[in-house]
């Protein structure tokens, strides 16, 4: 059996234990969601279309998680304007499982799921006794020392001598470019 509905401005073809991931739905996680917009049932050869929707029929499903999707980036630019504009973006969405595809006057079957939440706080409880007497064995351990080794001295940490500061030595000189002597003083002193 399926059935598209129709959620979040979108269609959808669904079939029982179908996971689906949808625009964000209210609710938290382990809660039942209903579908009434069943825009179209079918059951093997026999296919029942709406008008625009199936009064009556519902689809239900569980929610399994809600979460931020892949992101999208928005780029903005203007060729020869030296403008450019980059963003990203996260949608929220929401996962879920569908349980019932519920026709005309059909009712939803009973929750399995309250059964499977009582073992989980069973196995909780368990786990906290262990962890309460994983401590004190920890902390006898620590004080524990074998009698053979000599106790080791703590290392005391180094004292730096104040070393002089460094005479600067002056930067050192370029020797001067000679400078030629113009052609009529040479001219002169040869005279």
């Amino acid at each position: 059996m399926f059935a598209v509905i129709k959620t979040g401005g979108k269609q959808y073809k669904v079939a029982k234990n179908d996971v689906l991931v949808l625009e964000r739905l209210a609710g938290e996680q382990g809660e039942t969601v209903s579908f009434g917009e069943v825009l179209m049932l079918g059951n093997g050869d026999t296919v029942t279309i709406g008008e625009p929707n199936i009064d009556g029929a519902q689809v239900t499903a569980e929610l399994l998680e809600t979460r931020k999707g892949n992101k999208i980036t928005v780029f903005k630019k203007k060729r020869r304007k030296d403008y450019r504009r980059t963003k990203g973006h996260r949608q929220m969405e929401t996962v879920v499982r569908i349980t019932d595809i519920l026709a005309k006057g059909e009712k939803p079957a009973a929750k399995p799921a309250a059964k499977k939440a009582a073992p989980k706080k069973t196995a909780a409880k368990k786990a906290e006794p262990k962890k309460a007497e994983a401590k004190p064995a920890a902390k006898k351990k620590a004080p524990a020392k074998s009698p053979a080794k000599p106790a080791a001295k703590k290392a005391e940490p180094k004292k730096t001598a104040a070393k002089p500061a460094a005479a600067k030595k002056p930067a050192a000189k370029k020797p001067a470019t000679k400078k030629a002597a113009p052609k009529k003083a040479a001219a002169k002193k040869e005279d």
